[in-house]
C-alpha cells in the first residue's frame, strides 16, 4: 500500500501534503485494508480516504467532524464490534476495523 497518490477515483476529504516519513499502520476502513501513519488520528486515517466519518442520523448529510476536539459528537464511528469510538481524538491503530455506518446498519 502506498502512502502516495490514491489510486484513480479514489478522493478522500484530507490530502496528506507533509510528514510522510512515519511508520505506517494498517487498518479496515468498511471492509477494505487502507493505510495511514503512525500517530494518525481515527479522524485523519478515515477521511484520507472517505469524503465523510459516518452518515448523520437526522438525515441525508454526511458528517467529516466538527470541533476536532472531542466535544461536539460529531466523529463517533464505529469498530466492527460495534463499540463506538471519537475518531478526533483516538489514534488509528494496526488492525482496527472501523465501520462508516452503525454494524447493523449493513446489508
Amino acid at each position: 500500500m502506498s502512502k502516495g497518490p490514491r489510486p484513480t477515483g479514489e478522493t478522500g476529504r484530507i490530502v496528506r501534503l507533509a510528514e510522510q516519513d512515519r511508520p505506517s499502520v494498517r487498518f479496515l476502513l468498511d471492509g477494505i485494508e487502507r493505510e495511514a501513519l503512525a500517530g494518525d488520528t481515527v479522524l485523519t486515517a478515515m477521511l484520507t480516504f472517505s469524503q465523510v466519518l459516518r452518515q448523520s442520523e437526522f438525515g441525508p448529510e454526511g458528517r467529516a467532524g466538527f470541533c476536532l476536539m472531542g466535544a461536539c459528537q460529531d466523529c463517533w464511528v464505529w469498530q466492527q464490534n460495534g463499540i463506538r469510538l471519537r475518531a478526533c481524538s483516538t489514534l488509528v491503530g494496526n488492525g482496527m476495523s472501523l465501520l462508516t455506518r452503525a454494524p447493523g446498519d449493513w446489508p
